[in-house]
């Protein structure tokens, strides 16, 4: 099982994690794995994650953490 790590902001990563499914977990939305992966320069090389990869997990910033709606969602 993986673990987010509030106190450090860390996650640590189980066997066959992909970005979009740890920025679901830890941000509740696949959409924020850019970020998280530019947070992460060291990691950048793993597509699907071993066990055990130590991320850095920051608060999203002002700009990342409004998601815009379409138009049409609005209405």
């Amino acid at each position: 099982m993986s673990r987010k790590e509030d106190f450090m902001n860390t996650y640590t990563t189980i066997q066959g994690q992909t970005w979009d499914i740890i920025a679901l977990e830890v941000y509740s939305s696949e959409f924020y794995a850019g970020y998280l992966m530019s947070q992460n320069g060291k990691a950048l090389n793993y597509f699907i994650f071993p066990e055990g990869v130590i991320l850095n997990i920051p608060e999203l910033p002002e700009s990342e953490a409004t998601v815009e709606q379409p138009d049409w969602r609005s209405e």
